[in-house]
Protein backbone atom coordinates (compact mmCIF):
# COMPACT_ATOMS: atom_id res chain seq x y z
CA UNK A 1 0.00 0.00 0.00
CA UNK A 2 0.70 3.92 0.17
CA UNK A 3 2.46 4.39 3.01
CA UNK A 4 4.63 7.16 4.08
CA UNK A 5 8.67 6.23 3.57
CA UNK A 6 11.67 8.78 5.17
CA UNK A 7 12.22 10.22 2.32
CA UNK A 8 8.29 11.51 2.16
CA UNK A 9 9.06 12.75 5.59
CA UNK A 10 12.25 14.78 4.98
CA UNK A 11 10.45 16.08 1.35
CA UNK A 12 7.85 17.37 3.72
CA UNK A 13 10.52 18.72 6.28
CA UNK A 14 12.03 20.81 3.46
CA UNK A 15 8.88 21.68 1.90
CA UNK A 16 8.21 23.67 5.53
CA UNK A 17 11.10 24.76 5.66
CA UNK A 18 11.03 26.56 2.69
CA UNK A 19 7.59 28.12 3.26
CA UNK A 20 7.76 29.35 6.49
CA UNK A 21 11.67 29.88 6.86
CA UNK A 22 13.98 28.24 10.08
CA UNK A 23 13.40 31.33 11.59
CA UNK A 24 9.53 30.88 12.28
CA UNK A 25 9.73 27.35 12.60
CA UNK A 26 10.37 26.84 16.93
CA UNK A 27 7.48 29.77 16.72
CA UNK A 28 5.28 27.89 14.59
CA UNK A 29 5.81 24.68 17.09
CA UNK A 30 5.87 26.09 20.07
CA UNK A 31 2.49 28.01 19.50
CA UNK A 32 0.70 24.43 18.29
CA UNK A 33 2.09 22.76 21.23
CA UNK A 34 0.50 25.26 23.47
CA UNK A 35 -2.58 25.32 21.79
CA UNK A 36 -2.69 21.08 21.54
CA UNK A 37 -1.83 21.56 25.42
CA UNK A 38 -4.95 24.10 25.92
CA UNK A 39 -7.08 22.17 23.95
CA UNK A 40 -5.98 18.02 25.18
CA UNK A 41 -6.87 20.42 29.36
CA UNK A 42 -10.43 21.85 28.36
CA UNK A 43 -11.52 18.34 26.55
CA UNK A 44 -10.65 16.61 30.31
CA UNK A 45 -12.63 19.44 32.05
CA UNK A 46 -15.86 19.12 29.80
CA UNK A 47 -15.42 15.49 30.12
CA UNK A 48 -14.81 15.99 34.06
CA UNK A 49 -17.85 18.21 33.91
CA UNK A 50 -19.90 15.29 32.03
CA UNK A 51 -18.92 12.61 34.71
CA UNK A 52 -20.01 15.10 37.24
CA UNK A 53 -23.46 15.64 35.73
CA UNK A 54 -24.07 11.93 35.13
CA UNK A 55 -23.57 10.98 38.69
CA UNK A 56 -26.15 14.05 39.54
CA UNK A 57 -28.96 13.93 37.04
CA UNK A 58 -28.56 9.49 37.37
CA UNK A 59 -31.63 8.30 40.17
CA UNK A 60 -29.88 5.21 40.86
CA UNK A 61 -26.34 7.20 42.14
CA UNK A 62 -27.90 7.70 45.55
CA UNK A 63 -27.87 3.86 46.04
Amino acid sequence: MNSLKPWHLLVLAVVFIVLFGSKRLPDSARSLGRSLRIFKSEVQEMNKDDSSKDNKSDPNSDR
